[in-house]
């Protein structure tokens, strides 16, 4: 059995604490219908959930920046009021927490999500006590990346690299752990495939919660 000692413990947000594939997925719909583009399949949508979404508006309608920037905003309206909550905790979560929180693990959240948002999440579905510190792009910073998060966590904190771990579901977060010289695990229940997560050179990857769980608790 694999067993990672990490005293300090960076959390991805979407796809890898809650499934937020509805409030996402409805909440681009209503920005591309906006612009007159309608999907059928919401699914189609799921790539958005992870990246920052300005990447995304780029990479998958070809917005320009100015585009992308208002697109965004239109997102924002629906995301702001309903689709924040159409959301869900991944089973396991809350017991994985309260494990990691008694063996007096520090844990943060670090996500793309905008930190005004991700803070609500945290609080409306009963997370936030377990965290540290709770942290994502602020609102007037849109195209900041994940790295510049991660940075940003260790930065404030003062956290000893080799003891420190990013866990998240999408190259996103591999590769910000990366350029910052910290260990990262992939977790495939979430958004990101193992292609993916192998193709960034995570240093572990975890099939479910359990298995991230048994990895992150040291016996």
């Amino acid at each position: 059995m694999i067993n990672l000692d990490y005293k300090n413990i960076l959390f991805d947000l979407d796809g890898t604490l809650t499934d937020p594939k509805e409030g996402i997925t409805n909440s681009v719909a209503h920005a591309l219908n906006y612009f007159g583009i309608h999907v059928a399949d919401r699914n189609d949508l799921c790539k958005f959930i992870g990246p920052p979404l300005t990447d995304s508006f780029a990479k998958y309608y070809g917005f320009d920046a100015k585009k992308s920037l208002k697109a965004i905003e239109v997102y924002r309206e629906y995301f702001s009021v309903k689709g924040i909550f159409e959301n869900r905790l991944y089973d396991g979560v809350i017991t994985m927490l309260e494990k990691l929180s008694r063996m007096n693990r520090q844990l943060f959240i670090a996500t793309s999500k905008p930190e005004k948002f991700a803070v609500q999440i945290a609080k409306h579905f009963d997370f936030y006590r377990f965290f540290k510190a709770v942290r994502g792009i602020p609102l007037d910073r849109e195209g900041m990346t994940k790295g510049e998060v991660i940075a940003g966590v260790i930065r404030e904190f003062s956290l000893d690299r080799a003891q420190t771990v990013m866990v998240g579901d999408r190259s996103y977060d591999i590769m910000g752990a990366a350029e910052n010289g910290i260990d990262s695990i992939g977790v495939l229940y979430g958004y990101g495939d193992r292609d993916e997560l192998e193709g960034a050179n995570a240093g572990y990857i975890a099939d479910s919660i359990n298995q991230l769980t048994n990895y992150l608790e040291v016996k």
